[in-house]
């Protein structure tokens, strides 16, 4: 049977895959599996006992707070996560639309014990996901998860009378989450001009007001979230309207989000755009110049871009290097104790100031350095020459047999050679859907092309359903 999590998180189709029953579900569990960790709770199949309103202390009730991205099944879910924290005695926070990262913060900054987001990231709007935070803000490992999923089989009695827990609407949550990206932002904005897009997703509130409180001038795009508009031909998945409106607007800087805003990418003043390699990058040596960047090393995953490699050999930057996937980042940060660390896609973990990737704030950290270092960020961005990338998704394959198919094998062992030091090769099964990604890159787009046609090829025929 397939695991349940993926990379990050339950994710699918809202109301097929993804529904209220299983919202509540995993949130109960989640809810028993974090009380028996914690020694909180009633062990997850005995009845709670219902407490005597005459005893002088009561146990500590577990607090949980959940929150939403802008989709139209949002709201089911997270009043179904809720039902289910409640159900396991638990207090539950309903704190509305917000980022991931913002859920992160509230939920270590709040005294929360567990943060529940309800959010599908970059999907369409029809996808909706459940990913859970610990009580220090920290996406749950993987074996946490997994004993989460075994708890779902498990017989077990929901709190009753007096040990139900309570749910409630806090009306600032998001108000203390943009106060804090504001109090962390270095420099003041004073007459920067920004242009931001923010997918008509999580970000369309708290982006644009912590941009405008630091001074910047402000043009905030796609900040009108329908439910059924979220990543809709905007955002960091199609960051093409940033681009020109930062060069029709003549704005300094630009940056797009995703849907739960824990990313995003830049443009420069000419219209480029500059990733999330690039990104790094930029704060790696200006880390590295302030003397901050922990034993002088950056963590990034396999799919960051040759380019990204060489630019941090020539500066004397280490490069730790992890499975896709920003948990995966961050859990060998804090085994190394590094700051800094992130993804091509724009997940930039900054430990200093946050638990996850945040895009708000790693706009917010760019601007100011952009704006201290008074160099245009075209300029910064230029110490990562990218390689010519090509990136093929080969659909509906049985991706569980990729890495015991000998012709596969075969076939990537003939790329690596012909592309020999100066290019790279990585086949990848995707964590969320049923996909293989043929990753290529080389000297020439012409090159990389060729070279991840033919392996896509490959792997479609040998790993058909």
């Amino acid at each position: 049977m397939a695991r349940l999590f993926g990379t990050d998180g339950v994710r699918g189709l809202a109301g097929r895959d993804v529904t209220a029953d299983l919202a509540l579900r995993l949130s109960a569990a989640a809810a028993r599996e974090l009380e028996a960790e914690a020694g909180l709770g009633y062990g997850s199949t005995t009845a709670p006992p219902v407490r005597d309103h005459r005893c002088e202390e009561a146990p500590r009730r577990l607090r949980g707070i959940v929150g939403v991205d802008s989709r139209v099944s949002g709201d089911m879910l997270a009043a179904a996560s809720a039902a289910g924290l409640a159900s396991a005695g638990v207090d539950a926070v309903l704190a509305g639309v917000l980022p991931t990262p913002g859920l992160a913060y509230l939920v270590r900054s709040q005294g929360f014990d567990l943060g529940v987001m309800i959010s599908a990231s970059h999907n369409p709007y029809q996808d909706n996901g459940i990913k859970f935070f610990c009580g220090t803000g920290y996406k749950l490992p993987d074996a946490v998860e997994d004993a989460i999923e075994a708890r779902l089989a498990e017989t077990w009695e929901p709190a009753i009378g007096d040990s139900v827990g309570s749910s409630r609407t806090d009306y600032g949550a998001v108000e203390r989450y943009i106060d804090y990206l504001v109090a962390c932002a270095p420099v003041p904005l004073d007459g920067m001009r920004v242009v931001l897009d923010c997918a008509n997703g999580a970000a369309y509130r708290v982006a644009p007001e912590v941009f405008r409180r630091l001074g910047a001038e402000v043009t905030a795009l796609a900040v009108q979230p329908s439910g059924t508009n979220i990543n809709a031909g905007v955002g960091s998945t199609h960051p093409e309207r940033l681009r020109r409106a930062v060069v029709g607007l003549e704005a300094d800087i630009g940056f797009a989000f995703d849907g739960d805003a824990d990313r995003c990418l830049a443009v420069e003043s000419g219209g480029d755009l500059v990733d999330g390699d690039k990104i790094m990058g930029v704060m790696a040596l200006a880390l590295q110049a302030a003397g901050e960047l922990a034993q002088n090393t950056l963590v990034v995953t396999v799919m960051s871009n040759l380019g990204l490699f060489k630019a941090m050999e020539q500066a004397g930057i280490a490069l730790k290097v992890t499975a896709v996937g920003d948990r995966y980042v961050l859990e060998e940060m804090m085994r190394g104790g590094y700051v800094l660390g992130g993804e091509q896609s724009g997940h930039v973990i900054m430990s200093q100031h946050a638990t996850t990737g945040d895009g708000t704030l790693t706009a917010v950290q760019l601007a100011c350095h952009v704006r201290a270092a008074g160099v245009p960020l075209g300029q910064l961005a230029g110490v990562v020459q990218t390689y010519p990338q090509v990136l093929i998704n080969v659909r509906e394959v049985a991706k569980e047999r990729l890495d015991c198919d000998p012709a596969v094998a075969a076939a990537l062992a003939a790329a690596e050679a012909e592309l020999g030091p100066d290019g790279r090769v990585l086949l990848r099964a995707s964590g969320t859907e049923p996909l293989v990604r043929v990753m290529v890159e080389a000297p020439t787009q012409r090159q990389a092309l060729s070279v991840a046609e033919q392996l896509a090829a490959v792997v479609a025929r040998q790993l058909d359903r």
